[in-house]
């Protein structure tokens, strides 16, 4: 099957994205369809702060349509180039960066009115994004309108079938965490059994620092805690809008002594926080995925999560490689803290499952996945788009 594909991505700052692409590059050498990268900007406002843009993880021809971050271009600016890179475009296969913006519409209706197939990127699940009804009749036209979609995981196919995506057109590439360049399981074993030796109560968060991320319940569950295991302490690495109410809460629940605020960590820094941490904390509200988590689980490391983030089918086993607690609860968070103390104590058996697991979650297996689902939706573009149920690629599953 041969072809030409383009593929939308909206900002440069994602390194892991600019792994995958990289990969999916690669196997350009070995197949007939030829890939083509069209990144719209930059990065964008809500990655300010942490780290900066990485050109060095995107190895691939790439272009890039605007510099700074995407919501400073404005919209109409945006909207009339994405067209024009469509109309202008000779792929047979267009792949959308995702469905909840003004332009991403008109790219699909630019498609239409070329004759050009098209898919979609959807992060979401259903947990993440609850359904309403004002909001999901937008997004069934916009399935119906495409011929493919690419999701992440168990949960974002369930969430796509939900809206119409036919079953048989829903490709899961798997989640893959960009990982340094001197990144090896075995090294990564070794410095986690090395760190670990003391067997501090190190809990840790990894991320944004936003309300929807949960770190108030987060915050409440230690100082629970704390009274029974007054020598745990709480680092929490990334910043964001809530850093400032985050201090004064720390303050007032007198949990200065044992709670960090790391501020935004990076490379063999955040590689050492993940070596020593007891586990990592995601007591996400809302979260597509949870890339923190693979990134974790590459150093050996645990996690606690809550049951709204998008990864837990593919990679939290109960009790093997992290525990899952219901979102907005405390006192289940507080419990599950405290027995992940107890349930992980093993060092060398956790770490070994958890690296074990993410093995398979690389940017060369989401390369691949992509690569199969185009190659399929190429081969089919006589199909049309309906929606619908029919007999299924499922995604592939580690447990």
């Amino acid at each position: 099957m041969s072809g030409s594909v383009t593929i939308f991505h909206n900002v440069v700052w994602s390194r892991h994205k600019g792994q995958v692409f990289s990969a999916l590059h690669r196997l350009h050498g070995q197949g007939p369809i030829a890939y083509h990268i069209v990144q719209i900007a930059e990065t964008e406002h809500m990655r300010l702060g942490f780290s900066g843009v990485d050109y060095s993880a995107h190895q691939y021809p790439m272009r890039q349509l605007f510099r700074g971050c995407y919501e400073d271009v404005p919209r109409w600016k945006r909207t009339l180039r994405l067209v024009a890179e469509v109309l202008r475009s000779d792929s047979e296969l267009v792949v959308l960066p995702g469905y909840h913006l003004p332009e991403y519409w008109a790219m699909l209706l630019a498609c239409i009115a070329t004759g050009k197939q098209r898919a979609v990127f959807c992060d979401s699940t259903g947990r993440d994004r609850p359904r309403r009804l004002l909001t999901s009749l937008p997004k069934r036209l916009f399935f119906a309108l495409c011929q493919g979609y690419f999701g992440f995981g168990e949960r974002s196919q369930e969430y796509l079938m939900s809206l119409g995506a036919r079953r048989e057109r829903i490709f899961i590439p798997c989640q893959a965490a960009a990982l340094g360049d001197g990144y090896t399981p075995e090294q990564a074993l070794a410095r986690r059994l090395l760190a670990r030796a003391p067997q501090a109560v190190v809990f840790l968060y990894v991320g944004r620092l936003s309300a929807e991320k949960g770190l108030d319940c987060l915050l409440d569950a230690f100082a629970g805690l704390l009274p029974s295991m007054p020598d745990a302490t709480l680092r929490l690495a990334g910043s964001g809008p809530m850093a400032d109410s985050l201090s004064e809460r720390i303050g007032a629940l007198g949990l200065a002594h044992a709670v960090t605020l790391l501020g935004s960590v990076s490379d063999s820094a955040l590689e050492a926080e993940y070596a020593r941490a007891t586990c990592l904390v995601l007591p996400s509200y809302s979260e597509p995925w949870g890339l923190v988590v693979n990134e974790a689980l590459a150093h050996g490391c645990p996690a606690v999560v809550s049951d709204n983030c998008g990864c837990v089918p593919e990679l939290v086993q109960e009790g093997e490689t992290g525990l899952v607690v219901p979102a907005r609860d405390v006192a289940a968070l507080q419990a599950a803290l405290g027995r992940a103390v107890q349930v992980f104590a093993n060092t060398r058996a956790t770490a070994q499952r958890c690296i074990d697991l993410i093995r398979r979650f690389d940017p060369a297996a989401a390369a691949a996945h992509i690569d199969r689902g185009c190659t399929r939706l190429l081969r089919g573009k006589a199909a049309p788009a309906r929606p619908g149920v029919a007999e299924a690629e499922a995604p592939r599953s580690t447990q």
